[in-house]
């Protein structure tokens, strides 16, 4: 018997315990991959909310500047749309449709659960500035929970518009 046929009948299985130990190790990172593939959805889904939430406040911000004689309207209306068939609004019909829209676009871009509140400050002279402040709020699921574990999110910001012109 030859030297080298001896070492080759030797080593034999030692590749097959080597491949199972790559496989193992494999394993073990496509798992740790998955794991935060669910983790980057979650974030992805929160931060699409914020977003939202962010171009929801932007818009009725900009509605209540397009119409600052109606300030105060805006706090309180968003039950009923005022202007569905009429050709000219009133100040105070048009914010209450401002609102009414805006809370019914709110369902469209994040969960069923969102809500939005809105509360001026009215100016005090001589300042022509009143303050304005809208609050978001929604949930989503809390995956790190299980089960039906709800997480309350929310996105609040301050603004001042001017209430005559000039300002």
């Amino acid at each position: 018997m030859n030297n080298c046929n001896l070492k080759i009948r030797n080593n034999r299985g030692f590749t097959l315990i080597e491949a199972l130990i790559a496989f193992f190790i494999l394993s073990v990172g496509m798992l740790g991959i998955a794991s935060l593939q669910a983790i980057s959805l979650k974030a992805g889904k929160t931060s699409v909310y914020s977003s939202v939430a962010m171009m929801k406040v932007d818009e009725i911000l900009e509605s209540m500047r397009a119409n600052p004689n109606a300030l105060a309207t805006y706090q309180g209306a968003g039950d009923m749309q005022s202007c569905w068939d009429s050709t000219v609004c009133t100040e105070t019909e048009l914010a209450e449709s401002d609102v009414y829209w805006w809370k019914e676009n709110l369902k469209a871009g994040l969960p069923s659960t969102a809500a939005g509140v809105v509360r001026v400050t009215a100016a005090t002279a001589p300042s022509k500035m009143a303050t304005v402040e809208i609050t978001l709020s929604w949930e989503e699921r809390n995956k790190t929970a299980g089960g039906n574990a709800y997480v309350e999110k929310s996105f609040k910001t301050t603004a001042h518009i001017c209430t005559e012109i000039p300002c």
